[in-house]
């Protein structure tokens, strides 16, 4: 019978489409037997060398795609299943939507109340693919007793925080192991977990709003060995990011050292070296009407309208979405050991605030030579 070459290479790609569908999603839970081509490289390995000529291209575009993912999820996802469920109430399946805005309504509140982590989505192989885009590497300075609970101020933002999403949002860089017995939580925008379907893809990394009331429970009310990771600049710092700058935004930002007082929580610095070379951004000058529009539509919004691109999908030298590839080296620095005062003064939150900051610098001092910045490189705080 006569074969058409065609036709099979079509099935060895729906294989590949469908296998690393499978492995993403089942590949912890041991359902694919080996042998079977369940691997996503064994899978590509099947094409012709016209599509993937060797292993390590076919890694890298396996990279690319788990980074990508991540980049158009955040930015668009929540939309887009939004605009779906609207749509969904015009169709036939309006009864389908209806019966998931429901369950919305009751779990409305799950977010605030240490949401629902899943260290299944957490172990995802795809996440691993992520982290060795970049790489993205996590050191460990000091240990964290697990009968305390910490804030970890992260610096700086960058544009998407894939070094804080990387280490705290998964297990790709093996924080439990690293940090026995302490659960981390990387907080991000409240806005988000209003928006179908991206709330649970949040939430199963353990990602929670970054609010009063989430934070509260979780160094309250969920007993010891929590880690509430806040990105401490937030959207004012992420218009300054660019390649080669080393500043943050912390003089003024002294909520999170108030909350750690107050709950008694140890305050743990960290610093992401290549942070901010993941993407190149237009940078506006204070005072000028571009800086001010900016900073309108942030107090509006929640987040900064940042313009920036990193490189093409098909062309290195092209502009697109997909991050450079540049190595994210995140330090968690040693911890400082936080009284519980439940209303304390201006003049102890400035104490601590200042102890704060100087641990970030020394930790920056530490550390920037071994990982390509220069001597006389220092830390602005803005």
């Amino acid at each position: 019978m006569f074969h058409n070459p065609h036709t099979g290479n079509l099935t060895v790609l729906i294989k590949v489409l469908w296998i690393i569908f499978f492995n993403t999603l089942f590949s912890h839970l041991h359902l694919l037997s080996p042998g079977t081509g369940s691997s996503i490289l064994s899978a590509l390995q099947d094409l012709p060398l016209a599509f993937w000529p060797c292993r390590s291209k076919m890694e890298k575009h396996l990279q690319v795609i788990s980074v990508l993912q991540w980049v158009i999820s955040f930015l668009a996802l929540g939309a887009a299943c939004t605009l779906l469920l609207i749509y969904m109430f015009c169709t036939d399946c309006w009864l389908i939507a209806a019966m998931y805005t429901a369950w919305l309504i009751f779990d409305w509140n799950t977010p605030k109340q240490g949401g629902r982590r899943s260290s299944w989505v957490r172990n995802w192989t795809v996440w691993t693919y992520f982290r060795d885009y970049f790489p993205i590497r996590l050191i460990k300075t000091h240990n964290l007793l697990p009968n305390r609970n910490y804030i970890f101020g992260y610096h700086p933002h960058g544009i998407f925080c894939f070094g804080a999403f990387c280490n705290f949002g998964t297990e790709a860089t093996g924080f439990s192991k690293k940090f026995p017995g302490i659960k981390p939580s990387l907080a991000t925008l409240a806005g988000n977990f209003r928006l179908p379907v991206l709330r649970d893809y949040l939430m199963s990394g353990g990602i929670c709003p970054v609010n009063k009331n989430s934070i509260d429970y979780l160094l309250s009310r969920n007993g010891t060995g929590n880690a509430v990771v806040i990105v401490v600049g937030g959207a004012a710092e992420s218009l300054q990011c660019a390649p080669g700058v080393n500043s943050v935004t912390l003089k003024k930002r002294k909520g999170f050292v108030r909350l750690a007082l107050q709950k008694g929580s140890d305050l743990v610095p960290v610093y992401s070296f290549g942070e901010n070379d993941a993407y190149k951004q237009v940078i506006f000058e204070e005072g000028t009407y571009s800086r001010a529009i900016q900073k309108r539509l942030q107090k509006i919004l929640g987040f900064a309208p940042c313009i920036f691109h990193g490189c093409g999908l098909f062309f290195g030298n092209s502009w697109g979405f997909v991050p450079y590839s540049k190595p994210i080296t995140t330090i968690v620095g040693e911890p400082i050991t936080v009284p519980k005062i439940e209303d304390p003064t201006e003049e102890m939150v400035d104490i601590y605030h200042t102890m704060y900051i100087k641990s970030l610098q020394c930790l920056f001092d530490k550390y920037k030579t071994r990982f390509g910045l220069k001597e006389s490189d220092v830390l602005y705080i803005n």
